[in-house]
């Protein structure tokens, strides 16, 4: 900028450089800004040239921390000005000044436009780049048609439309809606043959964007992409401006691969192989080299060519060298290119069939190990880790226990721990794994955690054969002079249960094994006392009859701590002293531990929680997911960083395209089960009657601070399954209509457990359901109400994550007058609102009609009412004293109800109302125990403050010893009393309907009449919300 001119200007400036101090300059800005403010206020009087100066005068004071909270619309008027130097003033102060959201670029809008739409091309870069700067859903609405035709004009100058494309790629992350995919994807295919490199690369990034969203519309730019990079491979037709360094435009390279790898394969044959060639070209072209500048290019293309190569799955040989290279970049000196080679080398793991030519470099690794740089020491942990098999697990655990000695605390604990699962998954005997693991204990005890030595315990327990083994070490490392507290624990527990094993070895007499054991005593803290004791039992037991003299040391021992101040230590010195004196009757209430039933690892699910993935390998994963089949996944999806789920329940006859290997066993098609049977009319079964009204309650405790959802894991991040599921369902678009309606027949069945889903001319789905605990079973009663079969029928469960499903088969026939049952069993999980969905279709004559039904599955389905009393209440109440446990919300919009129907309602979701709890007449406390496999019975206790004077908001409090379950639980309540906005219908016809047999769960074998569908209230805020889903 050029304020030569301004001498006011430059002269304030140099006021405030020679500021003393800062209350100087903020007396001297102060001043300045109420004269900038008396000059605003007779705005008529300011000449351009003034106007300009202030607001030059007013983004410095910005710049310097102030406030600048008037002239905005002096700026803003300046983009209108026919002048470059007024325009240029108010374009840049603009876009410093305000930001997206601020009221005054409304007013900005049209003067914007019109330099975009002009032909000044000074005026159309200075306004793309507002635009581009601030962005905003207005502007995207607004301009975004006006910047699209600027980017595919061909009379432009290459500066405007490598503005417009930047601009354009800003206002669709704003406003993706903006770019239509159908006609876009022929005007990005001719974009991308542009010759201009500026613009090319400004494409390729907007081109990047829209790839990401949608990869599909846009398979026809994919060639384009292969032929951008072999001009730049081949160094044709670059302009020495976009070469850096010898390289060829290294950012286009990289964005052209970035966008190649959202694809899911290259099919072309000819496009493949020249890709692999350009690809051959990089891989053989790049080496360390001195120029820091060349390497980080080169490095930058060739990382990504590396990623592009595993992501399509290249040849062994490809993938040999791209190893064989990364192996010369973690030997080098340089330590960033050590780090970007091993976190390479671990990304690389990934891939099948390259684990073995990785293994070449393992002595290389293990040096890395040894590293000054923590990160790098970090990512050579990571890789030895990852490439750890049967053949190389004793090299590398004894490489982790050699470094573990010298290792930084900060890795300690997480390198204790990979060396733990390593010893456990790829143990060649189990006395090496008790050798490693008591090693591990010994060298880093401090870091250690329980699960480790609980694990050994475990496999101990449960092998006979390693018990003696496992006893005899046990008393080696008890015959240092000075251990860890950890192998105090797990050599007590040992000796306790299996020295007796030893007894014939010399040194290994109960006595002297007591002894050793004893001397440490004094050493030990509370917790480890406990274990001491057991194994003294332990020990008495096994010494029967017992030797007098250690009988009367160990007794001394539980009468000193008979009196101890620690309840389980005197329990234990109690009880234990009790039992001991019955004598041979001790060897069956002190008999050895049996043996623990076969669980899943907690030292393997722990190192998965812990887990933490790269920017990278996020970005690798984020790809998979947006390159999935199309094809239904059955099996139930679930975070990166989530154990795996035993036993997990998919969809019935539906292959998985994923995680076949581990859920193969779950997808095995039962053998048909349906019962058949005549099709009678049957009564409809009573509505779920509610319970009486509660007594009205009041005020608990102070108020809490209003809390939002706390983040808490399993909320949030949508599995496909859980997208299946969340879908909107109602009535699909067949040529035949349901007979009444489908969201009503789904919250009626909320609420009771039987009834109706679903109806039409052809069939009717009933439901018949029991609860108990978190399980359920329903039945779904398929009937044929004409005199034809139907064909093709086909019932399909999508179910929620938090579901465990399995669905008997459906009969793919159904005969005339006939009913089908089929049971489905269901188990729930953990807390969550997503419903299942039923996808069931059928054949009649030459009609497909295909519905999607919600099950009512849902979470109060799980709930058990118990009242409690006051006395059980409050301690729970204040033990659940903060969030996320106990969560508040002020909910607006509830629909107007009384008390009574409050209570009533809050009955039929299984939340039993509890009277006389709550002084305040006005509000509601209700308790219910909510049954999950992860949370197993858990209280729930709800309080309901309302207001008198307005019955269209109240205050809720939820509160529960899980936070997933009291989000849940919350949230579930809030959308149940809010009032929703009622559809209009249209009107019922007035004809009498034919006489229709119906198919009822309750009872199929007597004649009943027809049935009455109960309606549901058009202001049931439950039914509506049903609807409106």
């Amino acid at each position: 900028m050029a304020l030569s001119g301004m001498r006011g200007l430059s002269v304030f400036i140099s006021e405030i450089r020679n500021c003393q101090n800062k209350e100087q300059e903020r007396l001297r800005v102060d001043k300045e800004l109420g004269n900038i403010r008396t000059k605003f206020k007779n705005e008529k009087g300011l000449t351009p040239y003034e106007k300009k100066k202030y607001v030059w005068k007013m983004l410095y004071i910005f710049m310097l921390g102030y406030d600048v909270d008037f002239g905005h619309m002096e700026a803003v008027s300046l983009i209108s000005a026919p002048k470059y130097s007024e325009k240029q003033v108010g374009y840049l102060v603009t876009s410093c000044l305000l930001n997206e959201n601020h009221d005054f670029l409304r007013l900005a809008i049209n003067a914007v436009r019109n330099d975009i739409i002009g032909r000044n091309e000074t005026f159309q870069c200075l306004a793309l780049t507002l635009v581009g700067n601030i962005g905003g859903r207005e502007f995207a609405e607004s301009l975004a048609p006006d910047v699209q035709k600027l980017l595919i004009s061909s009379s432009c100058r290459p500066l405007v439309r490598k503005k417009a494309a930047l601009c354009l790629l800003r206002l669709f992350r704003k406003n993706p809606d903006i770019i239509n995919v159908d006609t876009w994807s022929d005007r990005m295919a001719q974009l991308l043959d542009e010759r201009n490199l500026g613009v090319l690369t400004s494409s390729m990034s907007l081109f990047v964007a829209l790839v990401s969203n949608n990869h599909d519309a846009y398979w026809s730019c994919l060639p384009k992409c292969v032929k951008v990079l072999e001009r730049l491979a081949r160094n044709q037709d670059v302009p020495q401006e976009y070469t850096y360094y010898g390289i060829p435009s290294p950012w286009l390279q990289v964005k052209t691969m970035r966008a190649l790898q959202y694809f899911p394969t290259v099919e072309d044959p000819n496009a493949r192989r020249a890709l692999f060639e350009v690809l051959q070209r990089i891989l053989m072209g790049t080496d360390v080299v001195k120029n820091v500048n060349k390497n980080n290019a080169s490095h930058a293309v060739l990382f990504e060519a590396l990623a592009l190569v595993m992501h399509l799955d290249a040849e062994k040989e490809m993938m040999s060298q791209c190893v064989a290279l990364l192996g010369k970049f973690i030997a080098v000196r340089e330590p960033n290119i050590r780090y970007l080679g091993l976190e390479n080398m671990t990304r690389m793991l990934m891939v099948t069939d390259v684990q073995e030519i990785i293994k070449r470099h393992q002595t290389q690794i293990i040096t890395s190990l040894k590293d000054p740089d923590i990160s790098i020491r970090r990512r050579a942990l990571d890789l030895l880790y990852g490439m750890c098999d049967v053949s190389n697990a004793k090299d590398i655990v004894e490489e982790l226990l050699q470094y573990l000695g010298t290792a930084d605390f900060t890795m300690r604990e997480e390198l204790a721990l990979k060396a733990a699962i390593l010893a456990e998954k790829f143990a060649p005997d189990l006395s090496w794994y008790v050798d490693v693991i008591l090693q591990l204990i010994d060298k880093a005890g401090d870091f250690v955690s329980d699960d480790i030595w609980f694990r050994v315990v475990q496999f101990v327990t449960n092998n006979e054969d390693l018990q003696p083994y496992a006893a005899l070490k046990a008393k080696e490392y008890l015959d240092k002079p000075a251990i860890h507290e950890t192998m105090m624990k797990v050599s007590a527990y040992l000796l306790g249960e299996y020295s007796h094993l030893l007894a014939r070895r010399p040194g290994c007499s109960p006595k002297e094994i007591f002894s050793i054991i004893h001397e440490k005593l004094p050493t030990v803290s509370t917790p480890t006392i406990s274990i001491l004791l057991s194994t003294y039992a332990k020990i008495l037991m096994h010494s029967q009859p017992p030797d007098p003299e250690l009988q009367n040391q160990i007794w001394a021992i539980f009468s000193k701590y008979e009196t101890c101040i620690d309840t389980e230590i005197q329990q234990r010195a109690v009880e234990y002293f009790a039992l001991s004196r019955k004598g041979a009757a001790l060897m069956d209430i002190l008999a050895e531990m049996p043996k623990f039933p076969e669980r899943e690892s907690s030292l393997i699910k722990k190192a998965e929680d812990t887990e933490a993935d790269t920017a990278e390998l996020s970005a690798i994963k984020l790809r998979a997911q947006q390159q999935a089949s199309n094809a239904l996944v059955v099996t139930d999806q679930r975070p990166v960083n989530e154990a795996p789920q035993v036993s997990q329940l998919g969809m019935v006859k539906i292959p998985s395209t994923n995680n076949v290997e581990n859920n193969s066993a779950d997808q095995e098609v039962s053998q048909p089960n349906g019962s058949m049977g005549e099709v009678e009319p049957q009564s409809q079964p009573p509505a779920h009657a509610h319970a009486p009204e509660a007594d009205i309650l009041g005020d608990l405790l102070s108020p809490l601070a209003i809390e939002g959802p706390p983040g808490v894991s399993g909320i949030g991040g949508l599995s496909e399954g859980d997208a299946l599921a969340l879908a909107p369902v109602g009535e699909q678009e067949n040529g035949v209509k349901p007979i009444g309606d489908i969201a009503e027949r789904f919250h009626a069945l909320c609420l009771k457990d039987s009834g109706v889903l679903y109806e039409d001319p052809y069939v009717q789905i009933g439901i018949k359901a029991e609860w108990r605990a978190h399980q359920g079973r329903l039945v779904l009663f398929l009937g044929n109400k004409t005199t034809a079969s139907l064909d093709s029928v086909q019932a399909v469960i999508l179910p929620p994550s938090h579901l465990k499903l399995e669905l008997s088969s459906v009969p793919k026939v159904i005969p005339p007058r006939a009913q089908v049952q089929c049971p489905l069993e269901v188990a729930n999980l953990r807390p969550s609102r997503d419903v299942a969905v039923l996808d069931f279709s059928y054949k009649s004559g030459t009609t497909l009609v295909d519905n999607k039904l919600r099950l009512p599955a849902v979470l109060n389905k799980f709930f058990q009412p118990i009242p409690i009393t006051a006395e059980e209440f409050f301690p729970q109440w204040r033990s659940l004293a903060t969030p996320p446990l106990k969560l508040q919300e002020v909910v607006k919009g509830v629909r107007p109800m009384s008390l009574g129907e409050m209570a009533s309602l809050l009955n039929s979701w299984r939340l039993i109302v509890c009277p006389g709890l709550d002084p305040n007449p006005s509000n509601l406390v209700a308790t219910t125990t909510f049954y999950s496999e992860t949370t197993q019975a858990m209280l729930c206790l709800v309080r309901i403050e309302t207001d008198p004077a307005d019955r269209t908001q109240l205050r809720m409090t939820v509160a529960s010893g899980d936070p997933a379950l009291t989000f849940e639980l919350k949230e579930f309540i809030k959308e149940q009393l809010i009032s929703i906005p009622i559809a209009s219908r249209p009107p019922v016809s007035s004809q009498p309907q034919p006489y229709i047999p119906s198919i009822s769960p309750s009872d199929p074998n007597g004649p009943q009449p027809q049935p009455n569908i109960p309606s549901i209230s058009p202001s049931d805020p439950g039914a509506l919300l049903a609807g409106l889903l």
